[in-house]
């Protein structure tokens, strides 16, 4: 038997170890050997064998492997490219996207593999971005994993997350897969990655599975640097994309005078934010005839230099709305960077977004769709419920997070319930006409069909009035709670204060306090756990309960929820009485906090001034 002798040699790279708990496998080789080693560096173990010097087995350390690891957001991989953020580091190298576009390749070809029972060649995959000034370097990094793998590679260049998406099904494209890079309404510091097949957006297990794979790589890879050998063809998508919308809204409203110019009469404005939104003004509306005279920030500048592209920013909403009254425009429109979110202004200068915009594209599908179920995140008001099963439907309550919204829309047509939209407050929100896919132009092309057709049929009164009688919220609050723990601990922490918190009411320890539950949608424990036979895995703790008065009245509502992104906890109070948001937050406070002990391992000053202030300010 050969002997052997075995040598340490350090990695390129550094970092902490990250949060996620995971380990290279325990070969037996590791097993028998015992080392020693710095908490900043890392190591690769090599044998020599008495036959001549061979690299036998690579075993890293978790923290090489982490780095890649901790990138995975939900279904998305984000994180910072850029200097420039305080206390927050460059991880998204080109190393690290190389290692994950490699990984997806290979994921791709073997679920191609799979679903055709035979080997595959030609695999194709495009990719589009944002205006993000990383995009171009980590651009090649993404082409040469995916060369790496053995994909044939197509650059869209700059487009949107849903074009990306349906660049796997328009023809002549028709793409095996697609990514995006965006990092949607982050600082122009971070980037990310999208995932989509044929199918839809990949889920939050499968960016895992990904990403572990990767991490493998990058961790195993001693040179980290990216090349590409061969370029990418590219190709024009987004003008395919563009006309696509077009065809939509001609063939919808059948301008029964001007039919390929319907929009003619019209003025609309649109607040691009200097993102990938500016398309929708050029190749769409003024196409179709519209006059968009004010619109703003269309051209794409990766640093964002007026405000978030964001259709929650108030920002952005306000200077679009000034813009409307200034114009007397007929509508404001509001991207985010990426366009898979919208916001919207009626002629009247309201802003439309969060539960309003739930409510218009409700009041839209309902017409098309009496009915239908429609499912939003749990932080919805219970005035939307009420405008929802006023007009027939019926309303799912489900997890935060847009594809879990999604998801849970898809599984329940696969179950027989009829939902043909999914939408979060924060504007994502997808049709089931539409292939599930969260898209803020098609969400618009929806309004804008809706708003010809009142004036087709001789209403001036704007798409504002299919929502007049929705009520608001008498109050409202968000708060945070950030996790004191180092980070790696930190998503263990914020788990067991959820789950604290469902034990509390489940034991009757919060009195008048009862998790939310929605029979017909099969979803129950605080609308997170799916109670069907194929429940879907949950990617982050969160509850919301009901509270009632001593009459059993609901009064409020109250969701926690452990953030995705950042160390924190989340905490959403609506109400209709005055001064209850305030005597929830005192409960919850003393009665859950206070009394559980989780107020050691909380910074919950927020909660503690809302308690004895009733205000934030």
């Amino acid at each position: 038997m050969a002997s052997t002798s075995t040598s340490l040699i350090p990695l390129r790279g550094h970092g902490r170890k990250a949060s996620f708990s995971s380990s290279p496998p325990k070969t037996a080789l590791k097993r028998a050997l015992r080392f020693s080693f710095s908490s900043r560096s890392s190591v690769v173990i090599c044998v020599k064998s008495s036959r001549g010097a061979v690299k036998y087995n690579e075993v890293v350390v978790d923290e090489e492997m982490d780095k890649i690891r901790r990138l995975q957001n939900g279904s998305d991989v984000r994180g910072v490219a850029l200097e420039g953020e305080k206390g927050r580091t460059v991880d998204l190298t080109p190393p690290a996207v190389e290692a994950i576009a490699e990984s997806f390749g290979e994921w791709i070809i073997k679920a191609l593999e799979k679903e055709r029972g035979r080997p595959v060649e030609d695999v194709t995959v495009s990719l589009g971005k944002d205006p993000r000034i990383s995009g171009a370097s980590l651009s090649v990094a993404v082409f040469a994993g995916l060369a790496r793998a053995g994909c044939l590679t197509f650059d869209m260049g700059l487009a949107t997350t849903p074009a990306c998406f349906m660049s796997t099904l328009l023809p002549p494209f028709a793409y095996d897969a697609s990514i995006m890079m965006t990092a949607s309404h982050l600082p122009y510091t971070r980037n990310g990655l999208k995932f989509f097949t044929k199918k839809g957006g990949l889920t939050s297990p499968e960016v895992e599975e990904i990403c572990d794979k990767a991490a493998r790589k990058y961790a195993n890879r001693l040179t980290k640097e990216s090349t590409l050998n061969s370029p990418p063809k590219k190709v024009d998508f987004m003008r395919a994309y563009a006309k696509h919308l077009r065809d939509i809204i001609k063939e919808r409203v059948n301008h029964p005078i001007h039919y390929d110019t319907p929009l003619k009469g019209f003025q609309i404005i649109v607040n691009a934010g200097n993102g990938s939104g500016g398309f929708f003004t050029w190749d769409v509306l003024d196409q179709l005839g519209a006059d968009t005279f004010g619109s703003l920030h269309l051209n794409p500048d990766g640093m964002f230099p007026n405000h978030i592209p964001n259709p929650e920013d108030k920002t952005a909403m306000a200077l679009t709305r000034a813009a409307v009254l200034e114009n007397t425009a007929d509508l404001g429109i509001v991207f985010d960077t990426d366009v898979d979110r919208s916001g919207v202004v009626d002629n009247n200068g309201n802003p439309i977004n969060g539960d309003k915009l739930i409510a218009l594209m409700s009041a839209v599908v309902l017409k098309e769709h009496p009915g239908t179920t429609i499912v939003t995140d749990a932080r919805t008001s219970m005035e939307l419920t009420r405008f929802i099963t006023d007009r027939g439907g019926h309303h799912c309550l489900y997890r935060v997070g847009y594809r879990n919204v999604i998801d849970k829309g898809v599984h329940l047509n696969q179950d027989g319930v009829e939902t043909h939209l999914m939408m979060e407050t924060s504007g994502h929100g997808a049709l089931k006409e539409n292939y599930f896919l969260d898209d803020g132009a098609y969400m618009v092309v929806k309004i804008i069909i809706e708003m010809v057709r009142m004036r087709l049929e001789g209403s001036d009164e704007g798409i504002g009035s299919l929502i007049k009688d929705l009520e608001e919220p008498l109050e409202s609050i968000e708060l945070r709670m950030n996790i004191i723990s180092e980070p790696k601990y930190a998503k263990a922490r914020g788990r067991e204060v959820i789950e604290a918190f469902r034990s509390y009411i489940e034991e009757g320890q919060l009195k008048g306090w009862k998790l939310d539950a929605c029979g017909d949608c099969w979803v129950s424990e605080g609308c997170l756990v799916d109670s069907n036979d194929s429940p879907a895995a949950i990617d982050a703790h969160m509850y919301r309960a009901k509270v009632s008065n001593k009459k059993n009245e609901e009064i409020g509502w109250v969701h926690i929820r452990q953030s995705i992104h950042n160390p924190n906890i989340a905490i959403n109070m609506q109400s209709s009485v005055p001064g209850c948001c305030q005597l929830m937050t005192k409960v919850f406070r003393d009665k859950f906090l206070l009394a559980s002990g989780m107020d050691k391992i909380l910074d919950f000053s927020q909660v503690d001034k809302y308690a004895k202030l009733g205000k934030m300010g």
